[in-house]
C-alpha cells in the first residue's frame, strides 16, 4: 500500500556482559524544518520520527500542512491534559477514532461526551479490580493449557510467542468476558483478523492534516471488510447467545446484559453490547498478549534477569503450579512485566484532539490540534528513569515508583484503561507459570524489529525455541 513513500528505519541494540538497551528504532536524523518528510517517516513506523532532543521534558509544537500538533513529555502537563483539563482534551485524535470505529463502533476506547461517561462507569465496575481475584482461576487454568500444549511438544519446538500469547490471552478474555471457551480456531481467527486489521489500517488520516478536522473515513476495502467480519461474526454470536439465556451468569457480558435490563436508559441494544464486548475483547487480549511476547524476548536477552525470576518463583511455589494468590509475592515477575511495560507501552502514543483553545507551558493551541503523549518517549526520559533505554527491572522493587504521569502504560486519569488491574494481574500470573516450566528462546541471531501501529508489536512475531525447565 503505496511502499514507495515508506521511509526506511534503522534499529539497535546493546548486549555487553549484564548491560542490555534492547531494539529500539534509532533517532530520526532528518533534515529539519521538514514536517512532510517526518509525516512519511511517522506514516512508515511512529517510533521512528523523534529525534534524539525529544526524548525530554518539553512541550513543543510543529505544524504539518498547517495543522498544529503538540507533543507534551512533562508530566506536570501531562497531568494538565489527562485530570485538570480532561474535558477539553478527552476525544481521542481523529486517526484513533477512524482507525477503529469500522471495528468498535461506538465503543468505550474511542467515545466521548455522554456515551463515554455512561459506558464508562459500567465497564470500570465490571472489571474493577476487587474482580479479580474472581477471574484468577480462569487465568491459571488456561494458562496451565498452554504449558501442557507445549509439553507435548518435541523438545527445542519453534514456535511464533506473539501467535502464542495472543492465542492463551485470547481464551483467558473470552472465558472471563464470555463466560465459555473460545476454542483454539475462533482464538486464532480474532488472533489473525486482528493483525491484518492493523496491517490493513494506514497509520496517518491525511484528510485531517487537509482540513477535516475528523479525518476522513477509512477505504473498507474487501480485505479490511473480511477481517472484521470474522471478528464481529464471532463476538455476535456470542452475545446473541447470551441473550437468548445461554450464557453463563457470571461472565461480564452477562452482567452487561442484566446492567442494561436494570437501566434501559444505557441503550445497549445488540449493536452497542457487541461494541462493547468487541472492546473489552480486543483491549484486553491485545494488550497483554504483545506484554508477554515483548517479556520473552527480554528475558531470552538477559539470562540474569531469568534466574532472578526462577529462583523468586521456586521460593514462592515450590513446584506446585503459581496461583492468582502468589501474586503479591511475585515481585521479580511484576517487576519484570511493569519495566516490559516501560519498554514497550502497548499504545505508545496516546493522541487527543482539543475542543477549545488553550495554552499549555508557553503554547498556545488552536482548537481541533493534535495533541500527542507519547508513553514511548516519556517513559525514556532520562531527566525520568535513570539509563532509559536499558532494561533494568529492578527499578520497580521495593518502595521505588516512578513519580506521577511519567509512567503511563495504560493511560493515565479519568481514561486511564479500566481493565489495568486485570491486565497486570494476567500478565504476572501467565509469566510466572510458563517461566516455571520453560525457557523462551530467541535465536541471537534474530533481528527483532518493534513496529508499531494501533498497537507495538514485534514485527512478524516472535520466533522462538521451547526449552524445559527440570
Amino acid at each position: 500500500m503505496l511502499s514507495w513513500l515508506q521511509k526506511p528505519v534503522n534499529f539497535q541494540e546493546v548486549l555487553v556482559d549484564e548491560y542490555f538497551e534492547p531494539v529500539r528504532a534509532d533517532y530520526y536524523a532528518g533534515p529539519p524544518g521538514k514536517p512532510l518528510q517526518l509525516l512519511l517517516q511517522a506514516r512508515t513506523d511512529f517510533l521512528s520520527m523523534w529525534r534524539a532532543s525529544d526524548y525530554r521534558e518539553i512541550v513543543s509544537q510543529i505544524r504539518i500542512l498547517g495543522r498544529q500538533v503538540v507533543l507534551v513529555n512533562s508530566p506536570a502537563l501531562i497531568r494538565d491534559v489527562v485530570v485538570k483539563r480532561q474535558d477539553n482534551y478527552e476525544r481521542k485524535s481523529p486517526q484513533m477514532r477512524r482507525a477503529l470505529e469500522y471495528l468498535l463502533g461506538d465503543g468505550l476506547f474511542i467515545s466521548d461526551g455522554e456515551t463515554w461517561r455512561q459506558r464508562r462507569a459500567l465497564v470500570a465496575d465490571i472489571v474493577h479490580m476487587n474482580r479479580v481475584p474472581a477471574f484468577g482461576p480462569v487465568m491459571e487454568q488456561t494458562a496451565g493449557e498452554l504449558v501442557e500444549r507445549w509439553r507435548a511438544m518435541p523438545e527445542g519446538a519453534t514456535l511464533n510467542a506473539l501467535h502464542e500469547m495472543a492465542g492463551l490471552t485470547a481464551e483467558i478474555i473470552s472465558r472471563s468476558v464470555f463466560g465459555n471457551q473460545l476454542g483454539e480456531d475462533s482464538a486464532a481467527a480474532v488472533t489473525d483478523s486482528f493483525t491484518s486489521y492493523q496491517a490493513l489500517i494506514d497509520s496517518i488520516n491525511l484528510g485531517y492534516f487537509i482540513g477535516f478536522d475528523d479525518g476522513l473515513p477509512i477505504l473498507r476495502t474487501p480485505s479490511l471488510r473480511r477481517s472484521v467480519k470474522r471478528i464481529h461474526g464471532i463476538i455476535d454470536k456470542v452475545v446473541e447467545d447470551h441473550l437468548a439465556g445461554r450464557g453463563d451468569h457470571n461472565s461480564m457480558v452477562e452482567l452487561l446484559i442484566r446492567r442494561q435490563q436494570r437501566n434501559p436508559e444505557l441503550k445497549l441494544d445488540v449493536i452497542a453490547l457487541r461494541n462493547e464486548a468487541a472492546t473489552i475483547f480486543m483491549a484486553g487480549h491485545e494488550t497483554t498478549a504483545a506484554t508477554l511476547t515483548w517479556a520473552w524476548y527480554l528475558l531470552a536477552r538477559a539470562p540474569w534477569v531469568e534466574r532472578s525470576v526462577h529462583a523468586e518463583i521456586a521460593r514462592v511455589c515450590a513446584n506446585r503450579t503459581p496461583t492468582i494468590e502468589d501474586v503479591p509475592q511475585l515481585a521479580w515477575c511484576k517487576a519484570v512485566i511493569e519495566e516490559t511495560l516501560r519498554l514497550y507501552p502497548p499504545v505508545p502514543i496516546l493522541a487527543r484532539q482539543n475542543r477549545r483553545a488553550d495554552t499549555l507551558g508557553d503554547i498556545a493551541i488552536a482548537p481541533n490540534s493534535l495533541i500527542l503523549i507519547v508513553p514511548w518517549l516519556l517513559h525514556r526520559t532520562e531527566s525520568l528513569f535513570s539509563e532509559p533505554h536499558r532494561f533494568l527491572p529492578e527499578r520497580f522493587l521495593g518502595d521505588r515508583r516512578p513519580i506521577p504521569y511519567s509512567y503511563i502504560p495504560f493511560a493515565s486519569g479519568p481514561r486511564v484503561c479500566p481493565g489495568l488491574h486485570f491486565g497486570l494481574t494476567e500478565a504476572v500470573l501467565c509469566l510466572a507459570i510458563i517461566a516455571q516450566r520453560f525457557r523462551v528462546r530467541v535465536a541471537e541471531s534474530h533481528r527483532v524489529e518493534p513496529v508499531c501501529r494501533l498497537t507495538l508489536r514485534p514485527r512478524d512475531g516472535l520466533p522462538v525455541t521451547l526449552e524445559r525447565r527440570p
